[in-house]
């Protein structure tokens, strides 16, 4: 199972992660407790996957975080605990 790319990222999709939370007004909090989660160096599915958190899911595909979602809004993939 792959570990999320922390270093590196593609500046696309750096850009667009930074467009998605501040669209989605994703607070400081919920950032720090994702770099957090991040920390702990997590291994994820190849394929699809997302991780809920309080107030927003991040969604991924492999090694890579895609975009950030509000509640009521639907992952896809395989949930990572």
């Amino acid at each position: 199972m792959p570990k999320i790319l922390r270093a590196r990222l593609p500046d696309a999709l750096f850009q667009h992660l930074l467009t998605r939370a501040r669209e989605r007004q994703i607070s400081r909090s919920q950032i720090v407790t994702f770099a957090a989660w991040l920390d702990t160096n997590p291994e994820v599915p190849e394929g699809e996957w997302f991780k809920r958190f309080r107030g927003m899911t991040a969604c991924g595909e492999g090694e890579l975080v895609k975009t950030f979602l509000l509640p009521g809004q639907a992952p896809h993939g395989e949930e990572v605990q």
